[in-house]
């Protein structure tokens, strides 16, 4: 008796040395606990505009933290309740769960009841080494990382752990932004109701959400409910009036941050410096400070969609009209013609085969003239968003756009804006498709020749034969060229004659950039997106700030933007007065490229520089015939700069004249100073260097 009592001590003993033995070689692999001392879940991060408003966000997986003390007592309550109501007793096992689901399992032959404790839970959701995969050794690391958990923290810091980890379907990990997701609110203001929905997909995401299946969700909710009711954590009134409603707040739409191309150009800027500033954008929980003010981006949308759509309207009409055409951009021996229009009439979405060929497309930047921080960006329509930033990234024609530089290397060669050049046909050279050379007749937009014509008469009339006859006669294309560079023009230009028509490259960013410096007495300011990123207490990791150069001197600066004025004022940007109503003193530039494939306008005041830019994506589809920067182009820019103006309260502020400019009275028809014989005169802009002494 005694010897078989010895030898049960005996195998007792050895089997309790191989469990130690087990647990000890199972524990080898589990966090240590310096890792369990340091709760850091990844956390997204999130975009602020200047004023505070939050514009996006970062992540991959949607998490938000907030403190036990922000959440409602009925969410704690809860989960308590659902997930494991001993959850105050246990430290960390529940042994009485544990002989409970051993007793129910074995007599079903099946798993039927699981014993996890919210500390288990905890431990399996925290850290990937204790795994996923059903099996008794996950199940014993969970028990060991549980006890651990439970040695370290209190039971208030791993229900706020727990609430803040778990995963509650569709991306989305923690109350916070589950709150959010499905019932688009804060989680300290969800009712009763909503936080047993919440707790209620817990055991299965996918199969409760509300979003999928409404019925079920409210089937699990009234399983949470009852719960509460049972073990006294709401009374029988609040368990019935809960159980009764149906939801009628659910958020089905997707949310979508409030200026997706902008959020994605931080984001690209933020990638190539994460290892430099030692963050992941994914995971830290950063706080992103940005450049954008959120009112002028709703207006900017507003403005840019409005116009858009009278665009698609004209580019479907002319496109009906030519049967050749459209059958051979939308593909009508693929597609049926008759579903080809009822997707561009918007009355059904546009297959993406024909996207590029058939929707017309935009992009939109606006920035502080004296800064060059960016205020507003669109990088494409807003119905069909994707990953390509046309304000950033697009590479197009900018046509008469570019005629400023071509006026500024002439003011930067000492010619006064009285010089004359013969509005007259002329001959051009220039590669064709296969690379030949080729003679090119260009003409004026309206077809129409004259006489000798001032360059302030040229810009303002936007007159091509002046611009080409200027690039051959008073600064060869390298010049202008060396121009567009200073002014920070990046892009590849060709120093060819053809530059006087636009017909390089360039991004709207960088145009909208370098014409901010003419608004800004000649410095460039770098455009700049980020002010300052801060990491999730709060701390600064790293500031931002621009670079800005003198590249113009204040008084050619000056003598451009007067240009610019005038094309705003009596020229082809003449509708932004009497038609759009707006007042400010404003200069400004419409750019058509050949065959209406690009329409433009760039433009500024003292205080914000914006362009818009229309056009297909698959280059050189029109636009539709008479589609010209003035028309398809100008009313984004026009309604976007009155309402930002009046949002913003900017006075109406006139542009300072340097020293080095002075207005003389000369000749309206001679271009000289008056003499006996003059009947009209007017009065011009010269530099101090080439103002008039004679007539």
């Amino acid at each position: 008796m005694i010897k078989s009592f010895l030898t049960s001590v005996r195998i007792i003993a050895y089997l309790s040395i191989l469990v130690i033995f087990y647990l000890v070689y199972l524990s080898r692999d589990l966090p240590s606990l310096e890792r369990l001392e340091t709760f850091d879940p990844a956390m997204l991060s999130t975009l602020y505009d200047r004023n505070g408003e939050v514009i996006g966000e970062f992540y991959i997986q949607k998490r938000v933290f907030i403190d036990i003390e922000d959440m409602p007592e009925h969410l704690k309550h809860a989960v308590i309740a659902s997930e494991d109501k001993r959850f105050y007793q246990h430290w960390g096992v529940d042994m009485q769960s544990i002989v409970r689901a051993v007793i129910v399992n074995a007599s079903s032959m099946s798993f039927r009841q699981g014993f996890s404790t919210l500390s288990q839970q905890l431990a399996r959701n925290l850290y990937k080494e204790v795994g996923f995969k059903d099996s008794i050794t996950r199940k014993l690391k969970e028990m060991i990382t549980a006890v651990q958990i439970e040695r370290t923290y209190t039971k208030e810091e791993i229900l706020e752990m727990y609430l803040n980890t778990v995963h509650f379907g569709h991306g989305t990990y923690g109350a916070e932004s589950a709150a959010k997701r499905y019932f688009n609110k804060k989680a300290s203001e969800l009712t009763i109701g909503e936080s047993a929905m919440l707790i209620g997909l817990l055991p299965s995401p996918a199969n409760y959400s509300p979003l999928r299946n409404l019925n079920k969700a409210i089937e699990r909710r009234s399983i949470v409910l009852k719960v509460m009711y049972n073990q006294d954590y709401i009374g029988h009134q609040e368990y019935i009036e809960n159980n009764s409603i149906i939801p009628d707040n659910i958020s089905y739409e997707i949310p979508r941050g409030k200026a997706p191309y902008f959020a994605e150009h931080v984001r690209r800027i933020l990638e190539k410096q994460d290892d430099e500033l030692g963050i992941n954008i994914y995971q830290d929980g950063l706080k992103i400070h940005t450049t954008l003010d959120y009112r002028l981006q709703k207006i900017a949308e507003d403005s840019v969609m409005k116009t858009l759509r009278k665009n698609q309207d004209e580019f479907n009409t002319q496109l009906f009209q030519d049967n050749e055409r459209f059958s051979k951009l939308g593909y009508l021996s693929i597609f049926p013609e008759d579903s080809v229009k009822m997707m561009l009439n918007g009355q059904m979405k546009l297959y993406e085969d024909l996207r590029e060929n058939l929707l017309v497309q935009c992009a939109f930047i606006a920035i502080d003239s004296r800064n060059g921080e960016i205020l507003a960006m669109i990088g494409g329509r807003s119905d069909y968003l994707d990953q390509y930033n046309r304000s950033t990234q697009a590479l197009r024609q900018p046509g008469s756009v570019f005629k400023p530089y071509i006026y500024t290397a002439a003011i930067d060669n000492n010619y006064p804006l009285t010089t004359q050049l013969l509005n007259q046909p002329v001959a051009l050279y220039r590669n064709n498709a296969k690379g030949e050379k080729e003679k090119w007749t260009p003409r004026n937009y309206d077809n129409s020749t004259g006489g000798l014509t001032t360059l302030r008469e040229g810009l303002r009339r936007s007159l091509n034969l002046i611009s080409v006859r200027m690039v051959q006669e008073l600064v060869p294309p390298q010049q202008v060229k060396n121009i567009a560079k200073r002014m920070q023009i990046s892009s590849s230009i060709r120093a060819v004659d053809a530059i006087a028509l636009g017909t390089s490259e360039v991004k709207p960013i960088e145009i909208v950039a370098s014409y901010a410096t003419f608004a800004n007495k000649g410095i460039y300011s770098s455009p700049i997106a980020i002010t300052r990123i801060e990491d999730k207490y709060g701390q600064v990791i790293k500031e931002f700030t621009n670079t800005q150069k003198e590249v113009l001197s204040p008084e050619t600066a000056y003598m451009v933007t007067n240009l610019l004025q005038t094309v705003m004022d009596k020229g082809t940007g003449g509708s932004v007065r009497w038609k759009y109503k707006f007042r400010h003193a404003a200069g400004g530039k419409t750019g058509t490229t050949q065959n209406w494939s690009d329409a433009w306008f760039v433009g500024f005041t003292p205080s914000i520089t914006a362009g818009a830019w229309f056009g297909v994506d698959q280059y050189p589809i029109s636009l539709g015939k008479g589609q010209a920067g003035s028309v398809a182009a100008l009313p984004a820019w026009a309604l976007f700069m009155k309402e930002a103006h009046k949002v913003l309260d900017i006075p109406n502020e006139p542009f300072d004249m340097p020293e080095g400019v002075v207005e003389v009275e000369i000749d309206s028809e001679t271009k000289k100073l008056p003499t006996s014989r003059t009947k009209k005169t007017e009065i011009e802009i010269f530099l101090k260097s080439n103002q008039p002494t004679s007539n």
